[in-house]
């Protein structure tokens, strides 16, 4: 059964920082490609960030570049999403991804791609 568990959400002034971690289980966490997601209120989930199963392939929105790095632990079957200089319109609830598929990374920007969702892990920037 494919898990995925969230954690490091909660809520920072303007400009602050956090380091988001997913948690993975129940598939072959090295050979898949790992997703970041976020839905503000009232909004579409929009892609986040995704990084490749050997860690050395990344995508990032045009929001999350430059202040969002993603990176993976294959060691431990964990995917990271540090946040950096948060602004207010990054709150929102993000969650990470999985594939159903390994070792395919073309298509990791797309929602469709993703077949396994994890609950998410609440930010708020406070102003």
């Amino acid at each position: 059964q494919v898990q995925l568990f969230e954690s490091g959400g909660g809520m920072v002034p303007t400009g602050g920082s956090l380091t988001l971690t997913c948690a993975a289980s129940g598939f072959d966490f090295a050979t898949t490609t790992m997703g970041w997601f976020r839905q503000a209120p009232g909004k579409e989930r929009e892609f986040v960030a995704a990084v490749g199963w050997d860690g050395d392939n990344v995508y990032y929105s045009d929001a999350a570049l430059g202040r969002f790095s993603i990176t993976r632990d294959n060691a431990k079957n964990i995917v990271y999403l540090q946040l950096k200089n948060l602004k207010s319109e990054d709150t929102a609830v993000y969650t990470c991804a999985a594939p159903r598929l390994a070792r395919i990374f073309a298509r990791a920007t797309q929602y469709s791609f993703y077949e396994y969702w994890g609950q998410g892990t609440q930010v708020t920037v406070s102003q």
